[in-house]
């Protein structure tokens, strides 16, 4: 079973390369890893070019953002199963990808999810993001799967399509929305932490985009008819037990 692994990144010389190594380190080998530039100039490139032998595809051009981007890699993935590991992010550990191939296999399911910790500079985790189970009624709640944990096969993205660029901040949010409420295709939760995500992402990084975001948000809602004001505020509310 091939995994494509899909990173986007613009300026991010001072994290790509452990993202890269955190792919490379994986036990399971049967990996096409896809690194999409936004035409960085920061010195990112050059740090791509230590690991261009082993990464699969590596495009370096202009874009319109990161959903952008992804779509890009999306287009061009090849594998069974398709994941997004951010500049930033790291794998939680080497044998994430067995688990995930594992978990594939044993549910016959169309996506598989599970935690991801938010960690600040010095190493510590800020937030622990334990998904657990859904069901409808969740979703209509706000909850929703931490994206970075969140592979699917690839021909959910053929069936359903891509990110919908309409949204600057939550076409993330859509896309499973679309994916697990609209069309219910069948996800399960691996109870591992399978993602290290570091604080400070474009949905956190002002009061303007925060802002955005919920307001992108409750477009969502809207479009999916999971509800309406009452599953913005659960939604935002839920992230406090992530903090203990």
């Amino acid at each position: 079973m091939r995994i494509s692994i899909i990173t986007a990144t613009f300026n991010s010389c001072a994290t790509i390369e452990s993202a890269i190594v955190s792919v490379l380190g994986q036990s399971h080998k049967d990996i096409e890893h896809i690194v999409i530039d936004g035409a960085s100039t920061d010195g990112t490139l050059r740090v791509i070019e230590k690991y261009k032998s082993r990464i699969s595809k590596v495009v370096s051009e202009r874009d319109g953002g990161l959903y952008y981007a992804l779509n890009k890699g999306l287009a061009l993935a090849k594998g069974d199963i398709i994941g997004f590991l951010h500049a930033d992010d790291v794998y939680a550990a080497d044998d994430v990808f067995e688990k995930l191939t594992a978990s594939f296999v044993q549910s016959h399911a169309d996506a598989v999810y599970g935690d991801l910790a938010y960690i600040k500079k010095d190493g510590s985790t800020l937030r622990h993001w334990r998904a657990g189970e859904y069901d409808a009624a969740a979703l209509e709640g706000g909850w929703m799967p931490p994206h970075p944990t969140f592979f699917v096969k690839r021909e959910i993205y053929q069936r359903y399509g891509a990110f919908n660029t309409d949204f600057k901040i939550s076409a993330d949010y859509d896309l499973m929305m679309r994916f697990l409420y609209v069309h219910k295709i069948r996800a399960t939760y691996l109870p591992e932490l399978l993602v290290r995500m570091r604080v400070g992402g474009v949905s956190n990084g002002s009061v303007a985009n925060v802002l955005q975001k919920s307001l992108e948000d409750y477009r969502v809602i809207r479009k999916c008819a999971l509800g309406g004001v009452v599953t913005l505020l659960k939604k935002n509310f839920s992230k406090i037990p992530q903090f203990f």
